[in-house]
């Protein structure tokens, strides 16, 4: 049924940004409010990579898809903040492993229930069959566009 809302007749990937950025700032809001807001959205995803015993900085840089310059940034402004600490690799050598803190899992604890949250109010507005057919459609999407190889979620915000 047709509507006179032009947003339904907006491009495609400016509504994908345009929600990814409501929703992901909510977030942020949300998650500053219950006792971080020192966090960005890099720091999150970093933790997400970081989550298990503990990465180098390459590996980080790898999986966050940035430079070795901008991970070893990324975990000098988490260790100072207390986030993330340095510990010897097991391999030995000069590798050292990053590894999550009780400060970081104290977090990602927070912000775990925060995305539940929200997740829950956007199904009670938009109804349960309405967002977990969002969520397909989009699932489906990503996996035409990238197939089993999906890449990483980049912090270019």
């Amino acid at each position: 049924m047709p509507t006179d809302d032009p947003l339904e007749r907006t491009e495609l990937t400016f509504l994908l940004g345009l929600g990814f950025q409501l929703v992901l700032g909510e977030f942020n809001r949300r998650v500053a409010e219950a006792g971080y807001p020192d966090l960005r959205p890099v720091h999150g995803l970093a933790f997400q990579a970081l989550r298990g015993p503990g990465i180098t900085s390459t590996e980080l840089a790898q999986r966050l898809g940035v430079t070795k310059q901008a991970a070893g940034q990324i975990v000098d402004d988490l260790e100072e903040r207390g986030y993330v600490s340095r510990q010897p690799h097991p391999g030995g050598g000069r590798r050292r492993l990053v590894v999550l803190t009780d400060r970081a899992h104290d977090h990602l604890e927070v912000a775990g229930r925060v995305l539940h949250g929200l997740e829950a109010e956007l199904a009670g507005q938009l109804g349960d069959a309405n967002l977990a057919g969002l969520r397909g459609d989009l699932a489906r999407l990503i996996r035409e566009l990238a197939g089993d190889q999906l890449p990483p979620l980049r912090p270019v915000w």
